[in-house]
């Protein structure tokens, strides 16, 4: 993966039984050193009351980067809310620039994107809209994300979810290919059944999301960069499936690898 430039991370609503603390030790388990925490999500079970987000306090933010430091992790991307308020934003872009984080994932309101776009360029952050599936979010389609990044700063685009463009009846080859120029980040995901918004993921590879074809063409249009496992199947056996998971992703890498330099004996 590192050598396609695939910057292996993970959605922390994966591990959402587990505060964030926690879930560090379970992310480096796999070898994997980027997160994406998810704003709603507790951060410590001892204080209950402290979510992954703008207001965290300055000594839990600290005790967060050494944490991450001791594991040699990084921050790399929040999937976060914004509310439409300027106070707001400017303390979310504000808490990402402290904690090194180079992308915001989200699903902005669109009265929102002058003073969006305007942070993004004073401090060089990357917001990603995200394609919940259809029905689920104002960006389910990627000429739905394209539209509100015309005309916009580069540091607007789509993180692509291929999964959910499946969940929502769409072709997902198809769907990353309208992307091309716009994808700032990726999400993994594969899921049992195309075309049912609410369907369940399963292990890459599974399910009908056509994963491997979607990793090719994300080859294909050569991008380097995030790609974020967001596995919502919480079961008993979480850290196995995790981990075939990461083997099957770094296995089409190989394979897509391969292709591009086949070997010189046949």
């Amino acid at each position: 993966m590192e050598k396609l430039g695939w910057q292996l991370s993970v959605q922390l609503y994966t591990y959402r039984r587990y505060p964030l603390f926690e879930a560090l030790d379970k992310v480096a388990e796999l070898g994997i050193r980027h997160i994406e925490p998810l704003t709603a999500l507790k951060v410590d079970a001892k204080r209950p009351e402290l979510r992954a987000n703008e207001d965290l306090p300055p000594d839990v933010r600290k005790e967060l980067k050494t944490m991450l430091a001791d594991r040699g992790m990084f921050l790399s991307s929040i999937f976060a809310s914004f509310t439409g308020e300027p106070a707001q934003a400017k303390r979310l872009f504000d808490f990402c620039q402290e904690m090194g984080t180079g992308t915001i994932v989200a699903e902005p309101p669109a009265g929102a994107l002058d003073m969006i776009e305007k942070l993004c360029d004073e401090s060089r952050i990357n917001v990603a809209f995200h394609n919940h599936a259809r029905g689920q979010s104002p960006y389910w389609k990627p000429e739905q994300v394209l539209a509100a990044c015309q005309n916009r700063s580069p540091r607007l685009g789509g993180c692509c979810d291929a999964g959910q463009w499946a969940r929502s009846g769409l072709d997902p080859v198809e769907s990353l290919r309208k992307m091309k120029g716009r994808i700032i980040s990726f999400h993994l995901k594969d899921i049992a059944k195309r075309n049912e918004p609410s369907s369940r993921n399963t292990v890459f590879g599974e399910g009908e999301g056509d994963f491997a074809n979607v990793l090719r063409e994300l080859k294909r249009l050569g991008y380097r960069g995030l790609t974020t496992i967001d596995f919502e199947h919480d079961t008993p056996a979480l850290q196995e499936d995790m981990a075939r998971n990461v083997a099957f992703v770094e296995d089409q890498a190989k394979r897509l690898l391969a292709d591009t330099n086949p070997s010189p004996f046949g």
